[in-house]
């Protein structure tokens, strides 16, 4: 079978500069292409850091709503510190919860981090000012 990769997500905004502020100044992805040919047509991509995946936001690029996308994840290695982050550049982020019960994983959750810090066990949501929601979940805590 030939190898499948996701390289680009689209995200439907409303106001590309107000996006594109938001998510390279709080966010902090890289801005990789920023090419619009004519006032019809806009591609801004953006790459979070250590990402193979980037995202594009822009002008006729879909017709999506905006802020229909949701739960795009964020992998992290350190889930407070991501957290914290967000909230220093004014980024409003959820409390941190984590799966439970633990090892019988049901749908449930609970306030906090996972106590082990086990691997996809840690989340905290946080939206772009046009309602696109992402969710930071923590892998690799004790690898880092």
């Amino acid at each position: 079978m030939a190898t499948l990769s996701i390289e680009v997500i689209m995200v439907p905004v409303t106001d590309v500069e107000r996006a594109l502020r938001f998510y390279v100044d709080r966010v902090g992805f890289a801005l990789d292409v920023d090419y619009s040919p004519n006032g019809a047509f806009r591609v801004v991509q953006l790459t979070p850091p250590g990402s193979g995946c980037s995202i594009q936001i822009g002008k006729g690029l879909t017709d999506a709503a905006p802020g229909s996308l949701r739960n795009t994840f964020l992998v992290v290695t350190d889930i407070e510190a991501a957290r914290s982050r967000l909230l220093e550049h004014g980024v409003e982020v959820g409390a941190i919860r984590h799966k439970t019960p633990i090892g019988a994983w049901d749908g449930g959750f609970a306030p906090g981090l996972d106590p082990k810090r086990g691997d996809y066990a840690s989340f905290a949501d946080f939206s772009d000012p046009d309602g696109n929601r992402w969710v930071l979940q923590e892998r690799g805590y004790r690898n880092k």
